[in-house]
């Protein structure tokens, strides 16, 4: 069994190293064959290695992107969370409001705002600088948003604390 697979495989390897044949037919046309023709002379071509070249690794980050370790420490002068409450309750009958962001200069390339809700990363990151909560218990609350470069935090707010105030499911005012 294992002379018969070592026989197809250079039987198979044959017409690799096949020799390339070179002559002038009847009409005056160069032909090239891999097969000498006959009562015709034909020159054996001798061919060159084959160039080759391996494909370029991709850069780790994309070319305009700065690395992560060639930022700045804090490259966001300015990075708050507004819109929110400072001294009452934050009323929300069924949890969802949203918060602004205020962020100078402008979001990188690369980068994207994350909420951090209870010290955990909250919904989609996002280069919109209006972010949504929805369906947020009530009670307190600590929020915090961070500029994220895929997963690696660059810089992060304050952390601010609040109360979402919502309509008791017990509540009269709720009706049946």
């Amino acid at each position: 069994m294992r002379r018969t697979l070592a026989c197809l495989l250079l039987i198979l390897a044959l017409p690799v190293s096949a020799q390339i044949y070179k002559y002038t037919d009847a009409n005056g046309n160069t032909v090239f064959t891999n097969q000498p023709p006959e009562g015709t002379k034909a020159e054996s071509v001798e061919l060159k290695p084959i160039n080759t070249s391996s494909q370029p690794t991709p850069p780790s980050t994309r070319a305009n992107e700065p690395r992560l370790s060639e930022l700045p420490q804090n490259p966001y002068q300015i990075l708050e969370l507004r819109d929110l409450p400072s001294e009452e309750a934050l009323r929300a009958n069924n949890g969802t409001f949203s918060v602004g962001v205020t962020i100078e200069p402008r979001l990188g390339p690369g980068h994207s705002l994350r909420l951090l809700v209870d010290g955990k990363p909250y919904g989609q990151p996002s280069n919109v600088p209006r972010l949504q909560l929805t369906e947020l218990d009530r009670g307190e609350h600590s929020i915090a948003v961070a500029v994220i470069q895929g997963e690696h935090i660059v810089q992060q707010s304050e952390t601010r604390t609040f109360t979402v105030q919502r309509v008791s499911t017990n509540s009269p005012a709720r009706g049946n």
